[in-house]
């Protein structure tokens, strides 16, 4: 697969490089806000440029896997559509939550759906007539939570890669062509944005990338079900779920609305603690990203899960504690 990775960086850095230049005309410029960490207006829109490199590449090296995954690849399309959408035009939230829901149900004709969510305490926990409205929470949400972490240059892009690298592993290990390739395409695509994307970055990925990037990954991470426990999945791409579930647990306990925005995601709360250094923060959560994903490659399809299940249930209170006294130490209001 070297050839379609190489492919892949090659296309997605000339696309990203064209996107950036035309941001302008392509009315796709992000002017910053009292949340936002840079202060000059910059190109966003970089996610259409990874986006189709990554497509390009593997319609042309792998044209079979469109014809066995036709529902896939138009679902992976719509979101990116409106991805692009929400780049030029500002999207609600509603319009893209509507539009992940149907994405979701074209992956159940192709048969990726979260059917059973494993053994706990030595009993099988089959969804039945759940598996799709599940599949559609947990694909939504994961989907949302990367979005959520992509505030601060080279951010979403790095904790992807860590992800990808990890579901990449998963394939090479049970021969699984359909998430090799994915990982391989995607990791190569996002590199070659990181370029543009690294701190002080000249493009954002905006929607059309965050998005997108958070749907696939949901698709690898159902696909990898076949041979990880569901715990494991939590731990390869824990760092946007804890971070999420983490804020919204405060936004609630301060009376305020989950989906209110604020300066307290872990990303914000460790940019301050490195005196407002942007690169060590992404190096740090980068291999914070890492350590997770390798624990959950450890995790074998035999194991009881009910014990990793309380594990991942410590590893949310534990990050909880953390960000909690880092932002009382910060004397943030959050």
């Amino acid at each position: 697969m070297l050839l379609e990775a190489v492919c892949a960086f090659i296309l997605s850095l000339g696309m990203v490089y064209l996107v950036k230049n035309n941001a302008v005309k392509l009315g796709m410029i992000d002017i910053p806000n009292a949340r936002s960490t840079h202060r000059e207006e910059t190109a966003r829109g970089a996610g259409i440029g990874f986006f189709l490199a990554s497509m390009l590449t593997l319609s042309f090296f792998n044209y079979t896997m469109l014809l066995h995954f036709p529902w896939t690849y138009t679902a992976i399309w719509l979101i990116f559509v409106v991805g692009v959408l929400d780049d030029h035009y500002d999207t609600s939230p509603n319009t893209k939550f509507i539009v992940i829901i149907l994405a979701t149900v074209l992956l159940y004709f192709d048969g990726i759906v979260i059917d059973d969510l494993g053994t706990y305490w030595g009993k099988k926990l089959s969804l039945g007539w759940m598996a799709l409205p599940f599949t559609i929470f947990a694909v939504a949400g994961f989907t949302n939570a990367l979005n959520l972490a992509d505030g601060l240059d080279g951010l979403a892009g790095t904790i992807s890669i860590v992800i990808l690298s990890g579901f990449w592993v998963v394939g090479y290990m049970h021969n699984d062509t359909f998430i090799m390739l994915f990982s391989t395409i995607f990791i190569a695509s996002l590199l070659a944005f990181l370029v543009f994307n690294w701190y002080p970055a000249s493009i954002f990925m905006g929607d059309s990338g965050s998005l997108t990037l958070g749907f696939v990954i949901s698709v690898l991470a159902i696909k990898s079900l076949a041979y990880l426990p569901t715990v494991s999945i939590l731990f390869i791409a824990a760092l946007p779920i804890l971070d999420t579930l983490v804020v919204m647990i405060r936004r609630k306990r301060s009376g305020r609305s989950v989906f209110s925005a604020d300066h307290c995601h872990l990303h914000h709360v460790l940019r301050r603690f490195f005196m407002e250094d942007t690169r060590k923060t992404v190096i740090f959560l980068g291999v914070f990203q890492a350590v997770y994903t390798f624990t959950g490659l450890q995790l074998d399809k035999k194991m009881d899960e009910g014990y990793l299940l309380i594990l991942f249930g410590l590893n949310i209170v534990l990050f909880y504690l953390f960000v909690s006294t880092m932002i009382k130490r910060q004397k943030q209001e959050c």
